[in-house]
């Protein structure tokens, strides 16, 4: 390994970011329902259903991709993400110039949403292995790319859209995303076997309660933790896409404020949301997981208490955004609490697994908030249901807590242990 000339992993990480900028698009699906609609007979819910398809399939992607990499390796799974990402939305542009909308859930939501999924989980498999020694900050920052990938997408398509159409602009977004995201997959590679950055030692009391030992997919499954894990993201997952799914008429209907300006607190959500992704994974190497997780969901517990009595366009934005903030937050840590759990060899596969709760959570929670608000004319019934699964929620970092406190203590009996241990002592 001595003889070995290894790659820069900052050129790694970066080349992570940019896919993940990339493949980041799924937010910003509401830019092509309206202009899909005209011209067509095809309801608001019939182009809805799209994203909702993507979002099923960009977990089933992460699933398949992250134990495909574990096998294949990054670099051969993320190129083919890639190249069906591409493919997803050339399929896209000539079902939407045929007026066909079954072709647009079959290359969007399908065939997008599967390569999204793998390119994702591949990039945040690859960033654990090669930042053991920032493993929060760093997967943080890969799925930052992710959230902002909304930001980019959203006013280029719409002004796209209004000088070629939408078919051309799926072609061009085919075209770009598919060659970018497949020329970052040859920057992927894995560090040898037990690789550490050159002198450093896991000295911080995060890195010690870092398992030291790689589970396998299957090893990890059967274990409480890992549903732990599942459990935690799902119902942080639940509270913020309910917010992100309907901040346009729940801000009108807060504040009074027109379409119009409801549109800049949308996009204001979105910065959040990416903000909240790099944030709270920085915060959580250095106080821990399990606390920073805590701190996300009791903040979310006074927010949403508070959410329907805000009618001011400023204080409504300031708490919906720390609402998207923790749900962002919630993606930045969890990558790596995932790699501290059941180590880095396999977190590929493992944190697939964990992604189908996203994929599943993400699919009922727009559909009820906006249910509720057809059936008693507002939103503040299922704003404060929310508000209580948040409340319940406080338990699981609390359980997580001790999982840690076992897995730190365990590490610590094996380095007494160690000749290294016995030397030094």
């Amino acid at each position: 390994m001595s003889g070995q000339r290894l790659p820069n992993r900052w050129l790694i990480a970066a080349a992570g970011v940019i896919m993940n900028v990339c493949v980041g698009t799924t937010y910003a699906w509401s830019v092509f329902t309206k202009p899909l609609r005209e011209g067509n007979t095809w309801t608001q819910t019939e182009v809805t259903l799209t994203f909702t398809i993507a979002v099923a399939f960009v977990g089933l992607g992460s699933l398949l991709g992250g134990i495909w990499q574990d096998r294949k390796g990054p670099r051969l799974v993320s190129t083919a993400a890639g190249l069906c990402y591409g493919f997803g939305f050339l399929i896209a542009a000539y079902s939407a110039s045929h007026h066909v909308l079954p072709g647009i859930y079959l290359g969007y939501g399908f065939f997008c949403g599967l390569g999204i999924g793998a390119a994702h989980i591949c990039s945040i498999a690859t960033i654990t292995k090669w930042f053991p020694d920032r493993r929060g900050m760093m997967t943080g920052a890969n799925v930052m790319g992710f959230g902002a990938g909304a930001l980019v997408l959203s006013p280029i398509a719409a002004r796209t859209i209004i000088h070629v159409g939408v078919p051309a602009t799926f072609i061009g977004c085919g075209i770009v995303y598919g060659i970018v995201v497949t020329l970052m997959a040859q920057f992927y590679i894995c560090p040898p076997e037990g690789w550490r950055p050159e002198g450093w030692q896991p000295t911080g009391a995060v890195a010690k309660a870092a398992s030291a030992v790689d589970h396998s997919v299957s090893a990890a499954l059967k274990t409480w933790r890992f549903w732990l894990l599942w459990a935690m993201l799902s119902l942080n997952t639940s509270a913020g896409i309910m917010i992100l799914s309907q901040a346009s008429p729940l801000a009108q209907q807060q504040t009074a404020i027109n379409a119009v300006r409801a549109s800049a607190i949308v996009a204001t959500l979105s910065i959040f949301n990416a903000t909240g992704r790099i944030f709270w994974a920085w915060v959580s190497d250095f106080i821990g997981r399990a606390q920073t997780l805590f701190c996300l969901f009791a903040l979310q517990v006074f927010l949403f208490f508070a959410l329907p009595s805000l009618h001011g366009v400023v204080t409504f934005a300031i708490a919906a955004g720390l609402i998207a903030m923790c749900y962002g937050g919630g993606f930045g840590v969890m990558p790596a609490f995932t790699a501290d759990f059941f180590g880095s060899k396999y977190v590929g596969g493992i944190y697939g697994w964990i992604l189908v709760g996203w994929g599943i959570a993400a699919i009922p929670s727009p559909l009820l908030m906006a249910h509720f608000r057809e059936v008693t004319g507002n939103y503040d019934f299922m704003i404060y249901v929310i508000g209580v699964v948040m409340v319940i929620s406080l338990a699981f970092p609390i359980l997580a807590r001790r999982i840690v406190a076992r897995i730190s203590a365990a590490s610590a009996i094996e380095i007494e242990g160690s000749p290294a241990g016995l030397s030094a002592g």
